[in-house]
């Protein structure tokens, strides 16, 4: 058995004893690996072991990688893997970003959203979105406020946006804090997911995604339906060296 199996098998044992914990099913969890800075080699290998959802930090990055990755599912997979980018992303690389992903993860602008569904509708496709939530105050996160205008702009303009299927919302925990610290945090995410629902009716919110390999149980305690695992499932990663984004 190689290294990614034996850990996507202890990961999904420890995903079912979070789910058992939080009296939930595993059916209500999707899992998406999270390969970047990994080869399309250790894709292809996930893939095989029947992982059907990448998550990728950089456009740069995965522009490289793709035609490899597409060409070694070919013929050994049933279905090709979706791959969303899930790292923060400039307006002015949104019209690539449509091109290459399944959806975008982290829209956090009015003026993003706009650029993706534009791009989107000139490449005849409907673009799967989140929306990336701040909730901590750490100045490396990225994100909307909710309280903000912003996201009440975004709120309104998004049925409108028919190129772009919004399915809900993402969040990444604060660094290095307390446990009930984390659980609030995607408490919160919860509850503003619940108010933006009941206020867009015109909009899908079934998507909650939050929680990573050190806090993942934590957030399917919490109502997670999607959580994103790199490390527990690939390992330690190398730091990126390709170009800047």
């Amino acid at each position: 058995m190689s290294t990614i199996a034996e850990n996507l098998e202890r990961l999904e044992e420890a995903i079912a004893a979070a789910c058992r914990a939080a009296g939930r099913s595993r059916a209500e969890i999707e899992l998406m690996a999270v390969s970047k800075t990994y080869p399309a080699e250790t894709m292809a290998e996930a893939a095989a072991l029947g992982l059907t959802l990448f998550g990728e930090n950089r456009v740069q990055e995965f522009a490289a990688k793709a035609p490899r990755a597409a060409e070694l599912w070919t013929g050994a997979v049933p279905a090709r893997p979706r791959v969303h980018l899930i790292g923060h992303l400039q307006s002015n690389k949104s019209a690539r970003a449509a091109e290459l992903f399944d959806g975008v993860d982290s829209v956090d602008s009015l003026r993003l959203a706009e650029r993706l569904n534009d791009a989107a509708a000139r490449l005849g496709k409907r673009l799967a979105v989140l929306l990336e939530v701040k909730l901590s105050a750490e100045e490396t996160k990225t994100g909307l406020d909710p309280e903000s205008k912003e996201a009440a702009e975004l709120l309104e303009r998004l049925p409108d946006l028919a190129s772009l299927e919004t399915r809900g919302v993402m969040t990444v925990a604060p660094w290095g804090v307390a446990e009930d610290e984390t659980r609030a945090c995607f408490r919160a995410l919860r509850e503003l997911r619940d108010r933006w629902a009941a206020a867009q009716p015109r909009l899908r919110f079934d998507v909650l995604s939050m929680g990573m390999s050190g806090d993942f149980a934590l957030g399917i305690a919490e109502g997670a339906t999607r959580i994103r695992i790199g490390t527990a499932l690939f390992g330690k990663r190398a730091p990126y060296t390709g170009p800047p984004e």
